[in-house]
């Protein structure tokens, strides 16, 4: 990632978080500069896409950019993110920094100190601007809540930035964060990016341990992981992110390299599955599939060889199993439901998440367990035969950044608030390591992405196939037109 003074463009956020990394080790371009472009480009765009909650005091932030460079003057060298600015996803605890959840009930909250995944980030030199905007509780896969407002689309500003980490890949592709990292229960890391053109990773289970407050063992549903305008980006992330801890004791034990070892994979018989709609299972709008085929077809030219494949599995029982275990997951708020004036501040896709929890049998976890199980079983015997597998990362394009969420895709009607996004589950369920890129835009400019979901453990391998994908595609090239408060919307 060096970068040579004359290679420097005008605007500072223009490049990518590892040139960036590279321009401040090199001397190119101080922190204090650094720091105000960015500031800059928050106080034109934000505005109107409200990607950035929380914000540090403008004064405050300047300060600890001139306290970077004074160490650089040092020879004191943070890490790789040294005086990089950066906003931490509004679900996950920054020391001295609110934590609202995107709900009026945590509002305000500040909190004593970090997650472990944002300690790691805290230490690679990075300061923290903000927070990223979330829905509220990040359950919806639109980032909208009564706190901090709605965020939108990069490439159209009436359309949604998707969730739950839409303020994260918006705010990169506006430029008004380097990288971000997300997390991602349902497809949370997977449809913002696909919705803003970026790329989002969801790792394999383990991989970015968290240390929870609770539960150590069962709740295995979401994880956190990085997002980037491009797979380098994401990648030095990762490696940031991951690691072993004995805090989380299902946190993996091995480790990943640096950047430096990742090789690009070679396409030249690279083995793709393409999962579709599962037979028509899943209601996707007919341009999204044609245009994900289209970007695969484009692959084969390079020598990836791509055929339709289908798991050994009844796909509607892997809703139920998506059913047990959301709901599950969301009974640890019983003491906010049980308290009248709380309930009424809670949405109502919270209130039904939580209330399908009541009474909820050990058996009936069991057998979700089972059908887990069989659903890891059924996809690990495709990679016999394939290197990776693929389908659209999400049902349909941004839609309407006012509608909550759609009731109907295709033409089928979509029975809870999140059945929109059900392509999603098939990634968390099986625990395997994921990634979205980019697919391109239809003829409205809104763009699409693709899931690859790899073998268990193997994510720097799916991250030399995002490589590989990058180098002979150009999706990630094409720039949103930004709008500002005064300039007209739509695209």
């Amino acid at each position: 990632a060096d970068i040579l003074a004359r290679d420097l463009p005008s605007d500072v956020t223009a490049l990518s978080a590892s040139q960036l990394s590279a321009a401040i080790r090199q001397r190119y371009v101080t922190c204090g500069e650094v720091m105000r472009a960015y500031l800059e480009q928050i106080s034109t765009y934000n505005p109107v896409y409200n990607a950035i909650v929380s914000m540090v005091d403008e004064k405050e932030l300047i300060g600890q950019a001139a306290a970077a460079d004074r160490a650089l003057d040092n020879e004191e060298y943070w890490g790789w993110m040294h005086g990089m600015p950066h906003a931490i996803k509004n679900l996950s605890d920054a020391r001295g920094m609110e934590t609202s959840h995107g709900s009026p009930i945590f509002a305000g909250t500040i909190a004593q100190e970090d997650a472990l995944h944002v300690a790691r980030i805290r230490a690679e030199g990075a300061i923290f601007i903000g927070k990223t905007n979330t829905p509220e509780f990040g359950l919806g896969s639109q980032s909208y809540n009564p706190v901090h407002g709605t965020t939108k689309c990069a490439y159209d500003p009436e359309l949604t930035a998707g969730g739950s980490s839409g303020g994260a890949a918006c705010g990169m592709a506006t430029h008004m964060l380097p990288i971000a990292d997300g997390s991602d229960m349902m497809g949370s890391l997977r449809n913002p990016g696909a919705y803003n053109n970026v790329v989002g990773f969801r790792p394999s289970q383990g991989r970015v341990p968290t240390v929870p407050k609770n539960d150590l063992f069962y709740q295995q549903l979401s994880t956190s992981g990085p997002m980037g305008r491009n797979v380098e980006d994401t990648i030095r992330l990762l490696s940031s992110m991951a690691g072993y801890d004995s805090r989380s004791p299902l946190s993996r034990r091995d480790t990943l390299p640096s950047y430096d070892a990742y090789i690009a994979a070679d396409l030249g018989g690279y083995r793709i599955g393409w999962l579709g709609n599962y037979d028509n299972y899943l209601a996707i709008e007919p341009d999204v599939l044609d245009l994900c085929v289209a970007a695969l077809n484009g692959l084969t030219t390079h020598g990836v060889v791509v055929e339709d494949c289908k798991p050994d599995y009844d796909m509607s029982r892997l809703w139920q199993t998506w059913l047990t275990f959301r709901h599950w997951a969301l009974s640890d708020i019983k003491e906010l439901y049980d308290d009248p004036e709380y309930r009424k501040l809670l949405k109502p896709e919270v209130v039904w998440e939580y209330e399908g929890s009541i009474g909820m049998t050990a058996n009936k976890l069991f057998e979700a367990a089972l059908a887990r199980s069989d659903w890891y079983n059924a996809l690990n015997l495709l990679f016999g035969k394939f290197d990776v597998i693929a389908l659209p990362t999400a049902q349909l394009f941004p839609f309407n950044a006012r509608i909550h969420w759609p009731k109907s895709v295709a033409g089928r009607k979509m029975d809870t608030y999140h059945r929109w996004m059900e392509v999603v589950i098939s990634g968390t369920l099986s625990g395997l390591p994921v990634i979205n890129l980019p697919a391109g835009f239809d003829n409205q400019g809104r763009p699409m992405g693709i899931q690859f979901i790899g073998r268990m453990g193997q994510d720097q391998k799916v991250l030399e196939f995002a490589m590989a994908y990058e180098g002979v595609t150009e999706y990630l090239n094409r720039r949103p037109h930004l709008h500002t408060e005064n300039a007209p919307t739509g695209t």
